[in-house]
């Protein structure tokens, strides 16, 4: 499927049952299990390929600028690759940036999963490519680190289609959720790990909130740089035009020490905050379509799909 504008989703095909992963590594380097990898896959029946940056290394990289460029650019072209799963964060993707095939990408819209430093790739796919990606497990820390559920049965419930317009994501009820700022609202649901977010103002990776859901998430930050961070994104504009936000796991921190941040930052805008989902650097992790429309009711603590994710 091709998009022509990106300021539409742009769809990919759900994953059938024998799908083949591509496993890629946009940021930095990990020891990975190789036939623990492809045997998690071949356990649930799908297919992989790991391309040359996975196994890669230069210092705080996995491999050179251009390998790991290359191997993002390959996996989307290639028609044998259904989805691509990066191996895990660190840092690196938003060297890439000004680089990214993006006409590439609109031609050959796949599912891409991350989180963390893999932010500042989902904001560039999202907004200007139009493509609907996945804030979900990653291979290493996630997949193969045997995560609470529903880690990866989020991450397969929505990479298989099942997951559609008018459903409400699942949250797992042990968690609870703390309503902020009641009330409701629609729009693309964008965002991710709040480092990511400011480090990329001024890129072609930077956020654009206008009519967005906003969604942030971080790890080993204190309250006072996630007040820096939030007042960053402030001062900078990206605040102007939020319909909502929806605050995932700040390691560390808990909903009661954020909470009061959260209403000086957001409750001058009078729009709906929900907190405490359980995305990103935590246990769960649970799957979110970044770029997808959402309507958040903060009141009834729900995130509900306003589209369906993929190509009929």
């Amino acid at each position: 499927m091709n998009c022509a504008e990106t300021t539409e989703s742009c769809l990919p095909k759900a994953l059938s049952a024998a799908a083949c992963f591509a496993v890629v590594a946009p940021a930095g380097p990990a020891r990975l299990d190789v036939q623990k990898a492809q045997q998690w896959f071949a356990e649930r029946g799908y297919r992989s390929r790991l391309y040359p940056s996975v196994s890669a290394s230069e210092g705080y990289l996995a491999g050179s600028d251009g390998q790991r460029l290359q191997d993002l650019h390959d996996a989307f072209a290639d028609p044998a690759i259904d989805a691509i799963l990066c191996m895990r964060g660190g840092y690196g993707s938003m060297r890439l940036l000004d680089r990214l095939d993006l006409d590439l990408v609109r031609r050959h819209p796949k599912p891409f999963i991350g989180y963390s430093d893999v932010t500042a790739l989902h904001n560039v796919f999202n907004q200007h490519a139009g493509l609907v990606t996945f804030h979900g497990a990653m291979l290493n820390a996630d997949l193969l680190g045997a995560k609470l559920q529903p880690t990866e049965s989020s991450l397969i419930a929505q990479l298989g289609g099942h997951v559609r317009r008018g459903d409400a994501i699942a949250h797992p009820a042990e968690f609870p959720l703390n309503c902020v700022v009641p009330g409701t609202a629609t729009g693309r649901l964008l965002g991710g790990n709040l480092s990511m977010l400011g480090a990329t103002l001024g890129t072609t990776g930077e956020l654009q909130c206008e009519g967005a859901i906003l969604f942030i998430e971080d790890v080993n930050e204190p309250l006072y740089r996630v007040d820096r961070l939030l007042t960053q994104l402030r001062l900078a504009g990206k605040l102007e035009g939020l319909k909502g936000v929806l605050v995932g796991d700040f390691a560390g921190i808990t909903v009661a020490a954020l909470t009061p941040l959260l209403l000086e930052i957001f409750g001058p805008l009078g729009v709906p905050v929900l907190a405490g989902w359980r995305s990103g650097h935590c246990d769960p992790n649970v799957c979110l379509p970044l770029g997808a429309r959402v309507l958040l009711d903060s009141e009834k603590q729900q995130l509900v799909l306003q589209q369906d994710l993929f190509a009929v």
